[in-house]
């Protein structure tokens, strides 16, 4: 697996060795020896799967606060995704900004998100699916979130106005969020 550095402390992108044959292809889509190449080492507990029926479904932009805050390791295996992470940590050189990249069935491009950053994705497939491992449990009561179209963050999503909960679509803006990280 090659690991390749984002320009934001700790955020990495993945690429494992695909081996493609005219059956088809096999990786290894997770060794446990990969948090070796981390700041800290990661045990991930639980696995998260998601699905969205259309193009241009967008989630998030979401984070677990402590002491719930979650590392992630995300990718798509199924279909294509635009997904975007914010740095919340306001300790790091890179506050506030966010990094974007196609995550696609096709490329099997992984993220690792480390604790500390908001995080969501936009669709670009009909019938995308989702997959992400974390390092602590899903807790309700520690979930926050980040406007998505927050014009400080000028992310430039793929597509005009998403399929969206009105949730997500109320969260607060980056200079109204307090101190979390």
């Amino acid at each position: 697996m090659q690991i390749q550095e984002t320009g934001l402390p700790g955020l990495r992108i993945l690429s494992p060795k695909v081996h493609r044959d005219l059956r088809g292809f096999f990786l290894e889509s997770f060794r446990e020896e990969f948090s070796q190449a981390l700041d800290e080492p990661i045990r991930f507990v639980q696995d998260n799967h998601a699905r969205s029926e259309e193009a241009g479904v967008l989630r998030g932009l979401h984070y677990q606060a402590p002491p719930a805050a979650q590392n992630k390791l995300i990718w798509v295996s199924r279909g294509a995704a635009f997904d975007v992470v914010v740095d919340l940590r306001r300790a790091s050189p890179a506050y506030g900004q966010s990094y974007g990249l196609v995550l696609s069935a096709d490329n099997f491009l992984r993220l690792f998100i480390p604790k500390g950053f908001a995080h969501g994705y936009m669709t670009l497939e009909p019938g995308t699916e989702f997959q992400y491992k974390v390092d602590y449990y899903y807790a309700p009561e520690h979930e926050g979130g980040l406007r998505w179209n927050d014009p400080a963050l000028a992310i430039d999503w793929p597509q005009g106005e998403p399929i969206m909960t009105e949730r997500d679509k109320n969260w607060p803006l980056l200079a109204e969020l307090p101190a979390i990280f």
